[in-house]
């Protein structure tokens, strides 16, 4: 499939939300900066969508930040990065997304579906958004940490 215009992609993003900010650099880069409420019980979020030419899309949650974690919880479930707040919404490999869909059709509600997620966690510590689990930043430092604990009690042993 071929790659959408980032002009057309910016079009419909201005279309969907008129109110939101959107800035291009030619068809090598857009930003979008722009307010979600993704049910209607939902709190209102800001999200930044980032596209660079050929190192794809990333959709960052920037306000409220940091975003509340679910008690007992150190990072956000099903995210790229917790300080970062960019989210993992689809699984590359399987190719769930490419440049030729819109934005507006895929990674923004993609984004509202996660966030709708994110409240259910906070309020039940546990995540039924799905996915492909891997391990972000925290929790491979989290994971270090408890084998060098672990090293060190057996080596006292």
């Amino acid at each position: 499939m071929s790659r959408k215009s980032l002009l057309i992609q910016e079009g419909t993003l201005k279309s969907y939300f008129p109110g939101s900010q959107i800035k291009r650099k030619g068809e090598s880069e857009l930003t979008w900066i722009g307010v979600v409420t993704p049910s209607p019980l939902s709190a209102t979020y800001q999200l930044k969508l980032h596209y660079k030419y050929n190192e794809g899309a990333k959709v960052y949650v920037i306000d409220p930040k940091p975003l509340k974690l679910a008690e007992g919880q150190v990072v956000l479930p099903h995210v790229y990065s917790t300080p970062e707040q960019r989210l993992c919404l689809y699984y590359p490999k399987d190719k769930e997304w490419n440049t030729g869909m819109l934005y507006v059709h895929t990674l923004i509600p993609w984004a509202c579906e996660w966030l709708c997620h994110y409240e259910l966690w906070v309020a039940t510590g546990t995540w039924h958004g799905g996915g492909v689990h891997h391990p972000n930043e925290a929790e491979k430092q989290a994971n270090k940490q408890k084998e060098k604990t672990n090293e060190a009690s057996s080596s006292n042993k």
